[in-house]
């Protein structure tokens, strides 16, 4: 097999006994070779820009900047480089997010080793492939309702911060976030902040 046959990889995962073993597990194709590793979303612009792969299996929930955001950034970097999600979270939220930040494809972490490799070669050849049951919850779903700073207050509200420790972070009023929480809470379908939190973590909006 040459070189111009093989498809090159970097794997983002925080996980480093899974980056080996994804790793590991794409080698034995014969036709992939992994030609860099990153355990953050910063860590996989540095690699991919000193690499420039083929593709770039990329996880989500990842410390910093997370793997939709690093998606993007990635796409940015280096454009001829194909992106494929591999996540635990199956959520139908993170796969539109995904999806809108370039990524040519959104699979699972349990996915039979043989899938995942061929979504890997999919994906090089230009394809989009995205986890059947998952393309299917998403157009049942709906788009995330939440904006932006209703995502980012969200976020920060999930750990139990009070809407003044979350003013004084975002250089916003506290009545300000308060009337972000609200909205928020009103767009989830929520009765409280810590459910409208749980309910946008489920459908993957934050």
């Amino acid at each position: 097999m040459t070189d111009a046959e093989t498809i090159r990889l970097v794997i983002v995962d925080d996980q480093a006994m899974l980056r080996g073993a994804l790793a590991a597990l794409l080698e034995l194709e014969g036709d992939m070779t992994v030609v860099g590793v990153a355990g953050t979303g910063d860590e996989a612009i540095e690699v991919v820009s000193a690499t420039r792969p083929d593709v770039c299996l990329m996880d989500i929930q990842m410390p910093g900047m997370d793997g939709i955001a690093a998606t993007a950034a990635v796409r940015t970097a280096s454009p001829d480089t194909r992106v494929l999600i591999v996540t635990t979270f199956a959520r139908p939220g993170y796969l539109r997010a995904a999806l809108d930040a370039g990524a040519s494809g959104f699979v699972v972490k349990d996915a039979p080793a043989e899938q995942l490799a061929d979504a890997v070669r999919r994906v090089h050849a230009g394809m989009r492939v995205v986890d059947p049951e998952l393309a299917e919850a998403s157009l049942f779903e709906g788009a995330n309702p939440l904006s932006e700073r209703e995502r980012q207050i969200l976020r920060m509200a999930a750990d139990g911060r009070s809407a003044g420790a979350i003013a004084s972070e975002v250089f916003l009023s506290a009545g300000t976030v308060r009337n972000n929480l609200s909205a928020a809470i009103g767009k989830v379908g929520a009765s409280n902040r810590a459910q409208a939190v749980r309910i946008a973590q489920d459908k993957g909006w934050i």
